[in-house]
């Protein structure tokens, strides 16, 4: 664990363990958030539609988690009253669950997007476009929660960069599909599904962005957000 993280102990050992509790409540699910995503572009990729129903269901799962752990983190405000660093965890917990769930909605999209899909050569061609979109967001989606579990700046501000490269190719995909929309007006109504799958995983990555973020203000009690990674990097390094 990095030896600027602000978990450390306390005169209350229950404190503690209700800080430690409310991390790992955050971790489960984020695994659950990961887990939607990946089983939302299983779902576009093998046009299976079940798994594309689990994904929408799922959504209230994450729903209930984000309420529940933003519960006990008012309780914690109210009751401890924490200062510096442990407030800082408080509060990265309660944006980190915000952007979770977030990621929740979008990774329900891709599922309620697959239901709508014509199952034709045309679809199946169109979504496998999305495949390394899709690897690229997943990647950069676990690797902010292993940031966020670890409490690792650095690693944080690696995955960050990795937004840069998933817009990129969220403009080239998207640029292809209108292509396709103007020589083949057929292709419409799948593009669209499509198109609008690559935004839901767009902003996948910028809702891991922001985890990133968190990880950085609850370490070094720095706000990075809002500027260049060149700049997050040169504030951290004072």
């Amino acid at each position: 664990m990095n030896q600027d993280t602000p978990l450390g102990g306390h005169i209350s050992k229950r404190f503690d363990n209700e800080l430690e509790d409310m991390r790992h409540q955050v971790l489960a699910m984020g695994g659950l958030v990961e887990t939607q995503v990946a089983n939302g572009l299983r779902g576009l990729f093998e046009s299976d539609s079940e798994l594309a129903r689990r994904v929408v269901q799922d959504d209230d799962k994450v729903d209930r988690m984000e309420v529940d752990i933003d519960d006990q983190c008012l309780k914690i405000l109210a009751r401890r009253q924490p200062a510096a660093s442990d407030l800082r965890l408080v509060v990265a917990i309660i944006k980190t669950i915000n952007d979770l769930e977030r990621i929740g909605d979008q990774a329900e999209k891709l599922g309620r997007n697959q239901l709508e899909l014509i199952d034709d050569d045309a679809g199946s061609s169109h979504c496998m476009k999305l495949e390394h979109l899709g690897n690229l967001v997943s990647k950069m989606l676990n690797k902010a929660l292993d940031s966020f579990a670890r409490m690792d700046v650095d690693e944080a501000l690696k995955t960050i960069g990795l937004d840069e490269k998933i817009n990129a190719e969220f403009d080239g995909m998207m640029r292809q599909l209108i292509t396709h929309m103007m020589e083949d007006p057929r292709t419409i109504r799948n593009a669209l599904r499509v198109s609008w799958c690559a935004r839901a995983l767009e902003r996948i990555g910028d809702h891991s962005k922001n985890i990133c973020e968190h990880v950085v203000f609850l370490v070094r009690g720095k706000d990075v957000r809002h500027i260049g990674l060149k700049e997050q990097v040169e504030m951290v390094s004072e």
